[in-house]
């Protein structure tokens, strides 16, 4: 006898997320759905690894019109025919969470991730609206900047081509956007991409020639290159410069007991080329690809 409600209470747990996007969509959040993890589905089979061409308005502008919610923030809707269409159904039926597009909403969260971040921008930062988050807070602006991750310790921008988690309204005045703010990410911007846009970068390849001492096989190593771009690449909300430090650090371990030279510096340069591509900036990815390998040859960084 007790079955049915069962069903009824688990069935009302899958449509929570839902039904707080669709109250955000109310009030012209562009919302979509977060998996476990807090992160967005996966893309369909037409749009992985951008065979789609992307959606017009994001970074590598494309014509892709997919209906599934694909691209992560680049699907947020305030539509809530699309939020509740049948192409959306299966991902809100598993979705843990919901994100939203600050940028589209017309805001900057400054998200701080550990109480040192919090205490940093107490001190340093205007006083706005606040979210309790697990391990600290989203401080919320009104207006749109570019976005960044890492511009100090615990400090990430999301705004422009970023999705923040929902946790609630918040509290506290929301006040508009400061120079301090933008100022945070403008600091990126000293160092410009040696081609005029990060996406232009020149891409070198590792090859034979610059691997003489290496001991493994072309095969080998072009594999296991390709997977580490292929999970950098994957990062396309964020993470992106933190995966580039991983892969490179791997990728650099596995050659650790060559007699060398091995080329590393070639396979790092592929390694920025990837990162600069989902937007990390080129010095920053630069920093991370080379305290990477040198972490994984076993130099203190």
């Amino acid at each position: 006898m007790t079955q049915p409600t069962t069903v009824r209470r688990a069935r009302t747990a899958t449509l929570e997320p839902l039904r707080i996007a669709l109250a955000l969509a109310a009030h012209g959040v562009p919302a979509f759905p977060l998996r476990a993890g807090k992160r967005p589905f996966g893309n369909c089979p037409d749009c992985k690894d951008s065979a789609c061409g992307d959606r017009p308005h994001m970074k590598n502008a494309g014509p892709c019109q997919c209906p599934a919610p694909c691209h992560g923030w680049a699907a947020a809707t305030a539509d809530p025919r699309v939020l509740t269409s049948p192409a959306w159904a299966l991902a809100w039926d598993r979705a843990h969470d919901v994100g939203y597009h600050p940028g589209g909403a017309g805001v900057t969260v400054v998200d701080l991730d550990n109480p040192a971040a919090v205490a940093w921008a107490r001190a340093t930062l205007p006083a706005t609206r606040t979210v309790p988050t697990t391990r600290g807070e989203h401080w919320i602006y009104r207006g749109v900047m570019r976005s960044a991750n890492a511009v100090r310790p615990g400090v990430d921008i999301k705004s422009h081509m970023q999705y923040a988690r929902w946790l609630g309204p918040g509290a506290g005045i929301m006040t508009r956007l400061s120079t301090s703010v933008v100022a945070l990410v403008s600091k990126e911007d000293t160092t410009p991409a040696r081609a005029g846009v990060v996406s232009s970068l020149p891409r070198a390849t590792w090859d034979r020639h610059a691997a003489t001492g290496c001991r493994h096989t072309e095969r080998f190593v072009r594999t296991g290159l390709e997977r580490g771009l292929t999970l950098v690449r994957a990062r396309t909300e964020t993470g992106a410069g933190s995966q580039a430090f991983g892969v490179a650090r791997f990728l650099a371990v596995q050659h650790a007991a060559c007699p060398g030279p091995c080329g590393l510096e070639a396979l790092g340069e592929e390694i920025v080329s990837a990162a600069v591509a989902v937007g990390v900036p080129e010095s920053y990815a630069r920093r991370a690809v080379s305290n990477g390998l040198n972490t994984g040859k076993g130099v203190t960084a």
